[in-house]
């Protein structure tokens, strides 16, 4: 009886643990996926500038 209560005990408690892993696994999914959205727009104006300038670069070169 008692290796059943201890068996019980050693379940429950590795299933609370596995889902703290799960739960800290997926919130830092989720903060992840805000950094690089963040990222994303922080750096989009830069990239649209370098390639209106890349643009305008090969406008040149092909006048020339």
């Amino acid at each position: 009886m008692l290796f059943w209560v201890v068996l019980a005990v050693v379940l429950l408690l590795a299933l609370v643990v596995l889902g703290i892993v799960g739960y800290v696994v997926l919130g830092a999914f989720g903060r992840l996926n805000r950094e690089v959205a963040a990222a994303q727009r922080d750096v989009r104006p830069l990239l649209e500038q370098a390639q209106a300038t890349a643009a305008r670069a090969g406008e040149v070169a092909d006048r020339s």
